[in-house]
């Protein structure tokens, strides 16, 4: 782990020797606020924990167990006698670090918005031999699951001498309906080689009570949630009735998404594993494509909402004439429209590939199908086959219309992606993301998810998890990188962008410094 406190986006609020974990210096006003309101996430209880500095300072803390359990002990970290951090030059993160949520500003720019950095403390909260961790994973599979699960056994018995971690079987029902797993470094040595989790995984079954009574019956006192959104929706929910029953229980979230749809964290585990295998299936398709008169290559990957699965796979392939997602609209028919652009590269190279997001088109596809507004066990939509759908109405264009002899194949490998083990820099990543909530909750936070921010790990409170959902801005470099690549159509008109623009502008005051502070705050 890297210690160095060189990097311009950490700041110190206070000396070095302070070992005080909330508590705010004269030099700094605290507040405990609603500021962010949790219509969105469904929160009603979540104060954000909010410090507030010279110059634009904002730092959204995280609660710790001094916040709400008054007079607890604290004792040495058993890391300061670790052989294996022996050779580190500092030991511990100054308990005032903090992390800036941008990096690029201005001559008078405002500091804003920070988050406390991650890593571990001189003080911790927690005796080894007092503490019984538990593990569940919860909502779809992901590469790098089990990796997270072996790494967050693997710290606790080997950081801070923990022997006693369990595995939650099957979800959040597991809690109160299923057995529970004794895990140990040996029996969790080899899991990272295999894709999905050993401990199982399911949607929905949050039932609050059962969950926080089979908490206290078992004697657990730091949970760790791996999951989405959704998921850490739940575990905010948890927080917060544990925190009502004054317990001393750590919940600490480990964010898990395919899709990269999680806000604020520079990326999801998983990700770079998905696109790497993506680019698999559109070699697969580029092959098949070619080898035909006017071959078209059609691939449906994950992204409900959000499309940066298929626009990294677009970008890394270099293959790709066509990439469509949920966050760029299309149309099919007329000038400037899919069927037209199809033709033209038909004409041009003989073949295309065509890679569409699992979410894209389907207020198309809704209006020539009477689909229903059906909801899964997670609340997420359920979502009609985009890829089949497309790829009928490609050949029934061409077959009836432009009278244009076409063979197309359809491979959709959504579900053999998100099964594959986690590739080497994924399982990097998992390593560094488990040891940061290790860290976190022997040191007394809680409530939070841990995660990278500009490249170093923090503690994020989960209403900024679960406040909105991570997208592509198609009005964006990036964005406009694909389209230079791919030379398809934007699909936008003059009158979007505008209003895409105007969309980002109103978000960015929403989010500002001043609005943030200022918004219904109560004082403690």
């Amino acid at each position: 782990m890297n210690h160095s406190l060189s990097s311009s986006s950490i700041i110190s609020l206070k000396s070095p020797g302070s070992d005080t974990s909330s508590v705010c210096s004269n030099s700094f006003k605290c507040f405990s606020g609603s500021g962010h309101k949790a219509g969105s996430s469904g929160m009603e209880n979540n104060k954000a924990k909010i410090l507030v500095g010279d110059n634009g300072y904002v730092l959204e803390d995280v609660p710790h167990f001094s916040d709400y359990i008054p007079n607890l002990p604290t004792y040495p970290n058993p890391l300061q006698d670790n052989p294996a951090y022996s050779v580190v030059k500092q030991y511990f993160v100054n308990v005032d670090d903090t992390v800036t949520q941008k990096i690029i500003g201005h001559k008078n720019s405002p500091r804003g918005i920070h988050f406390r950095r991650a890593g571990p403390r001189q003080k911790v909260y927690f005796e080894a031999e007092d503490v019984h961790a538990c593990i569940v994973t919860c909502g779809g599979l992901c590469p790098g699951l089990n990796t997270v699960i072996r790494e967050i056994v693997c710290g606790l018995h080997y950081m801070y001498g923990v022997k006693k971690v369990s595995g939650i079987i099957g979800g959040y029902k597991g809690f109160y309906s299923r057995n529970i797993i004794p895990l140990t470094p040996k029996s969790v040595n080899d899991i990272h080689k295999r894709g999905g989790t050993i401990l199982g995984t399911s949607r929905g079954g949050h039932d609050k009570s059962k969950i926080v009574d089979s908490i206290q019956d078992r004697g657990i006192n730091q949970v760790y949630i791996i999951g989405g959104d959704g998921t850490q929706k739940g575990a905010s929910v948890i927080f917060e009735e544990i925190k009502r029953r004054g317990l001393k229980v750590v919940v600490a979230g480990i964010p898990k998404t395919i899709d990269n749809d999680i806000p604020v964290i520079d990326k999801s585990f998983g990700f770079d594993s998905a696109v790497e295998e993506a680019q698999r299936a559109i070699n697969a398709a580029h092959v098949e494509s070619e080898s035909i008169e006017n071959g078209i290559g059609v691939v449906k990957v994950m992204g409900r909402y959000s499309g940066f699965i298929a626009m990294y796979a677009t970008l890394a392939s270099r293959d790709v004439d066509c990439c469509l997602i949920p966050e760029s609209p299309f149309y099919l028919e007329g000038p400037g429209g899919l069927f037209e652009y199809i033709a033209k590269r038909l004409k041009e190279n003989g073949h295309m590939v065509i890679v569409i997001a699992e979410g894209a088109g389907q207020d198309l596809l809704s209006e020539s199908i009477n689909s229903m507004d059906k909801l899964d066990a997670s609340g997420n939509k359920l979502l009609q086959d985009v890829g089949l759908w497309i790829s009928q109405k490609i050949k029934d264009h061409f077959s009836q219309k432009s009278k244009m002899a076409i063979n197309l194949k359809y491979i959709d490998p959504t579900y053999m992606i998100r099964a594959i083990p986690s590739n080497g820099s994924d399982n990097v990543y998992c390593t560094l993301l488990a040891q940061s909530a290790v860290h976190g909750a022997m040191a007394g936070y809680t409530g939070y998810v841990a995660g990278p921010v500009n490249g170093r790990e923090c503690y994020i409170p989960f209403y900024r998890i679960n406040e909105k959902q991570h997208q592509v801005v198609i009005t964006d470099r990036m964005w406009a990188r694909l389209l230079s690549s791919t030379n398809q159509p934007s699909f936008l008109s003059t009158k979007d962008v505008i209003e895409d623009n105007r969309d980002e502008e109103v978000h960015q005051e929403h989010c500002s410094d001043d609005n943030l502070v200022n918004k219904e705050i109560s004082y403690t």
